[in-house]
């Protein structure tokens, strides 16, 4: 079965420091006005404010494919979104359809008058030969077809911008959501790197800082590790290896 390449964005990890939008807009050279990502705040500027990058989700059921009346989006093997720009007729439709706002225009007018449109093809190009010149020139670099991931996730620093198949990246944001917990025990060196806890496994657990933790073993019904009280990022702790 073909992978299903999504991209999910951790907002507990993302600074808004803009490194996404720029390793995209290197990458592929997008002209002036055109940026197939973008960080958006939620909460601006109150308790909780938090940023998120988008761009094409590439939707299983995609609005703007529903949408655009000369069908020049198409799906790929991978499940990516992608769009034939010469049958692109400016019309507009996939911009009002995507709740994203992933469609961007190279110009501002009316209809017809506003350029091809442009998108993230999650550096998958288009249907071009790959890694031709007119492929470059039309839709950008074409890393999937060297085996790698978008650029945009390659560059984040703080690994907020999860890109790939999407059940690998939702179960690593599973574990990230599982071990994160609440209040002053959420970060820390002892959480970020110690061991998953066995649930199925007995006996008593001992953490870095030498605490002895009988309340942590038994399975699923003891405490996860980033909930044992007095375990917070203060305490001794053990460097990263």
């Amino acid at each position: 079965m073909a992978a299903r390449m999504k991209f999910i964005c951790d907002t507990e990890r993302c600074i808004d420091c803009n490194g996404c939008v720029t390793a995209c807009k290197n990458e592929h050279e997008t002209p002036w006005g055109v940026n197939r990502r973008r960080v958006v705040t939620i909460n601006d500027g109150q308790p909780g404010e938090q940023y998120m990058s988008v761009a094409c989700m590439h939707c299983t059921d995609a609005p703007c494919m529903a949408v655009c009346p000369t069908d020049c989006f198409y799906h790929t093997v991978d499940g990516i979104v992608l769009h034939d720009k010469d049958k692109c007729i400016g019309c507009g439709y996939c911009y009002l359809a995507c709740p994203f706002g992933a469609p961007q225009f190279p110009d501002t007018g009316a209809f017809n008058h506003r350029g091809k449109m442009d998108k993230c093809t999650f550096c998958a190009g288009g249907p071009e030969p790959d890694n031709s010149e007119i492929e470059f020139q039309k839709y950008g670099r074409n890393r999937i077809s060297e085996g790698k991931l978008p650029q945009c996730a390659e560059q984040c620093g703080t690994k907020a911008l999860l890109g790939g198949d999407a059940n690998i990246i939702a179960s690593i944001y599973k574990q990230r959501v599982d071990t994160r917990g609440y209040g002053p025990e959420l970060w820390g060196w002892d959480i970020a790197y110690e061991k998953r806890r066995d649930n199925g496994g007995g006996g008593t657990s001992n953490g870095s800082n030498g605490v002895n933790r009988n309340h942590d073993t038994g399975g699923p019904e003891g405490p996860r590790t980033n909930q044992v009280p007095d375990n917070f990022q203060n305490n001794p702790r053990r460097l990263p290896t």
